[in-house]
């Protein structure tokens, strides 16, 4: 294509920032994204790119060709799902839809990725062929792991994965990544004691579960001190106590709630083997039956060495580009994706005094001034692994 049709990316931002503002104003929750995905699929038709919809209920596949010969092939992955919040930004372009809240900038995924859509199919000179994934259900319901399980790496082949994320804690506009661990395993548990019930008067006769209740938060809460090396990142927290409803009675029933966030299986064995031994402890010591429901539903999110070297690389091309010194707790499903395939989730800074909310926090909004940055590095990455 000669160089004077080709899309100068300033003149797309103006439409990438309405379009990203659109799909904010209309957010959808996980396996619900069908406006959002109709959105998406429009465009890339729009692009004479190849599309695959209903991948994963809501997931879909834009399959773009390079002009030139090759055999490689590349993943770009973005996220679709908003979180059950109500927004409190005030904003022209604020959710319309109560409790339901773009409050982690997927819709800046999308837009970001879109626009990269945009600049490859109006000349792609790359060879091989370039897989554009938008995902559902990243928020806590796997959608990453339900595309896959629908065949997503069988039908359209990526030898390399990426996914860019929008990282408030960096300064706006720098590319950061790493090898190994970025972001942690999650897991959820949830315990029932359950004692016998009984007058608050006469507690000899009724085993307390509430008792049980507070010495175990005590103990769970030991467990990264004193059961995890020290050289271990780790973290378990207690976030949910619920039993009694009157001043005068013993209740029969308390649940426990938490989650668990480490970086090595070892570890994470260890967490739960530990949390299972304190709760046969505590059935003897206050004569409750204790059961736990220990649910691993995100693995960590660890990072291919050399696909992250490549990225750091790509990215100093694009902007700043600094190495993470240290994984985040938080979790992503996009590690299903990097079990499967080599590749690396990167962070891409967007904190500014105007934009200093974090992540799931109802006064957050994507910051439109990365936009630039994002596509382009879509962009370099796609152009450098497709050669």
């Amino acid at each position: 294509m000669p160089d004077s049709l080709r899309p100068d990316l300033a003149d797309l931002l103006p439409d990438l920032v309405a379009l990203r503002r659109d799909i904010h104003a209309h957010p959808e929750l996980g396996f619900c994204e069908h406006r959002t995905a109709a959105r998406i699929a429009a465009e890339l038709r729009a692009l004479g790119i190849e599309v695959h919809e209903q991948i994963g209920t809501t997931g879909l596949v834009g399959v773009l060709k390079g002009k030139r010969e090759g055999i490689r092939t590349l993943g770009l992955r973005a996220d679709m799902d908003a979180l059950p919040i109500d927004e409190q930004t005030n904003l022209p372009w604020a959710s319309t839809t109560p409790g339901t809240f773009h409050g982690c900038g997927h819709d800046g995924h999308v837009a970001m990725l879109l626009g990269a859509a945009r600049v490859l199919a109006a000349d792609p000179d790359f060879a091989g062929t370039l897989h554009l994934i938008f995902q559902p259900a990243e928020e806590g319901q796997g959608g990453a792991r339900v595309m896959i399980e629908e065949g997503l790496f069988e039908r359209f082949p990526c030898d390399r994965v990426y996914a860019l994320h929008n990282w408030p804690g960096l300064p706006a506009g720098t590319i950061s990544t790493r090898p190994g661990p970025i972001m942690g395993a999650a897991d959820k548990f949830r315990i029932t004691l359950t004692g016998k019930g009984g007058h608050a008067a006469i507690p000899q006769d009724s085993p307390d579960a509430i008792l049980a209740a507070a010495s175990l938060v005590q103990q769970l809460n030991t467990i990264v001190a004193r059961a995890v090396p020290s050289s271990a990142n780790a973290v378990l927290s207690i976030t949910e106590i619920h039993g009694g409803h009157a001043h005068n009675v013993i209740p029969a029933e308390v649940m426990i709630g938490g989650t668990v966030r480490t970086f090595d299986p070892v570890v994470q064995d260890r967490i739960e083997e530990r949390m299972r031994a304190m709760l046969k402890g505590t059935e003897a010591s206050f004569g409750v039956q204790a059961a736990l429901d220990y649910d691993r539903y995100y693995p960590a999110t660890i990072n291919d060495p050399f696909a992250a070297a490549d990225a750091l690389e790509v990215a100093a091309s694009v902007a700043r580009a600094e190495l993470a010194p240290d994984p985040a707790p938080t979790s992503e499903d996009f590690s299903y994706m990097l079990q499967q395939r080599p590749g690396a989730y990167i962070w891409l800074g967007q904190g500014t005094q105007d934009h200093a909310a974090p992540l799931h926090n109802p006064h957050y909004d994507f910051n439109d001034a990365v936009m630039e940055t994002g596509v382009r590095l879509h962009v370099a990455l796609a152009k450098h692994w497709l050669v």
